[in-house]
């Protein structure tokens, strides 16, 4: 406890920002002393990393915070929103469980912000349960390795590059190709399939627009009751970004815990590297891939590590992410990053998009790790005729389309001359179609047979 003297003299230092010194003494709260680009410099708090703090100057709306560094003896800070009122000597107050994130059946059927507060225009989300920001480690040995396949709905992947549940697989191209339009026919055709038991979509970085059409498109029916979405718009601070991703992938895996089989997209992982990027400059990290600092792409790896089978639940995380290649450069950074660590890349062609085929997935340049596991040998070998083919007719695209091959010197070329329309077709699918696993299999059949 402090003196009467000492009080007086801590007083008269802070009464310019309107504190006392017997409020500062028990060090419940701390002020702000500076703010640079929404960093904020608090003394006389001490809270850890990811706690969520509430900032405010008297009796003017409270501001959230975020924890995420400490520099010379100053806790700093990024707020959740803009920095509109905020002054000096704002007073600091550290609210809920550093660390823990809201997840629960609650978030089933509505639309979430990075803080877990309803943006559907529904009532306060009553939620029981909490799981921790960066997940739980589980041992290796735990994940259970892929063995059923995942119907996507969408025929040129389920045909060519099949997924498993609990695989991690990336969407990859440039801007305005198509990821979106990708994801959302295979949310559909998920859904339709039954092939997850709750699907859990992380809308990080994107447009606001795109945010609503998603809502109103996959809120309705009997969908929504197993559809929880987590947004968080371009226009929002970095920090809150990242929440949202790491909050996504909390509630998937709370999902996974209680046994159920779990679809998690993350729309998109490149908006996620974006934000670690901007904090780690904030905090004064050097860039070294290209401007990224070595904790943004760390980031990416942790996130998408947390996705996969479990062993002990018997639940499963099947991970969809879309990646951004700035400048359409499959070897930017954060491409490069996730194509190392993901199960399996599906990558889209600007030139086919240019083209008129949508979805415009370039099938000789897409993989999927688990096929050959999943599969049956007919289909797997049918798979890799149909690859053939089309790589050979685009190696030799231009010489075709010239005149100045000569028909009779490659026997699968000749095919592939013969067979373009069809295999062409094959991989054209209409937004809102949905061509199950079964179906696109004996159509693969039917068409090489």
């Amino acid at each position: 406890m402090l003196s009467t003297s000492q009080n007086d003299m801590l007083g008269t230092l802070f009464a310019e920002i309107g504190e006392t010194a017997l409020d500062l003494a028990p060090r419940r709260y701390g002020v702000v002393t500076a703010c640079d680009g929404g960093l904020l410099e608090v003394m006389g708090i001490s809270v850890p990393v990811g706690a969520i703090c509430r900032v405010a100057y008297r009796r003017e709306k409270p501001l959230a915070a975020e924890v995420i560094g400490f520099r010379g003896g100053k806790t700093m800070m990024m707020l959740l929103g803009d920095t509109v009122s905020l002054r000096p000597g704002a007073r600091v107050v550290p609210e809920g469980r550093p660390g823990m994130l809201p997840v629960g059946e609650a978030f089933l059927g509505r639309a979430v912000d990075g803080e877990g507060h309803p943006i559907d225009g529904g009532l306060p989300i009553a939620w029981r349960d909490e799981a921790p920001a960066g997940g739980i480690r589980a041992s290796a040995l735990d994940r259970s390795p892929v063995r059923i396949p995942f119907d996507t709905g969408v025929r040129s992947l389920n045909a060519m590059i099949t997924f498993g549940v609990g695989q991690r697989v990336g969407v990859m191209a440039g801007s305005g190709v198509g990821k979106s339009v990708l994801i959302d026919m295979i949310a559909r055709g998920a859904a339709k399939a039954r092939g997850a038991e709750a699907i859990v979509v992380g809308l990080i970085g994107e447009r606001a627009r795109e945010v609503s059409d998603f809502v109103e498109r996959h809120m309705e029916g009997e969908i929504r009751h197993r559809t929880a979405i987590v947004a968080v718009p371009a226009d929002h601070a970095p920090n809150l970004r990242l929440r949202g991703a790491m909050l996504a992938t909390a509630m998937a895996e709370h999902f996974r815990a209680q046994g159920k089989g779990v679809l998690l997209i993350l729309d998109s992982l490149t908006r996620v590297a974006h934000a670690a990027r901007e904090i780690g400059l904030l905090l004064g990290e050097p860039g070294a891939a290209r401007g990224y600092p070595p904790s943004a792409l760390a980031t990416i790896t942790k996130l998408v590590e947390r996705a996969g089978n479990s062993k002990a639940s018997g639940g499963s995380i099947t991970g969809l992410y879309t990646v951004l290649a700035d400048g359409d450069n499959q070897d930017d950074p954060v491409v490069d990053t996730a194509r190392a660590i993901l199960d399996g890349h599906i990558a889209l062609s600007r030139e086919l998009a240019q083209r008129g085929q949508y979805p415009a997935v370039d099938i000789a340049a897409s993989l999927s790790r688990v096929m050959n596991d999943i599969v049956p040998v007919e289909h797997r070998r049918l798979a890799g005729t149909f690859r053939a083919l089309t790589a050979s007719y685009e190696a030799n695209r231009d010489l075709v389309l010239m005149g100045a091959y000569r028909a009779g010197a490659d026997p699968q070329l000749d095919r592939a001359i013969a067979m373009q329309a069809s295999l062409t077709q094959f991989l054209k699918q209409d937004a809102d179609e949905t061509i199950d696993l079964a179906t696109s299999a004996s159509q693969l059949a039917g068409l090489l047979s």
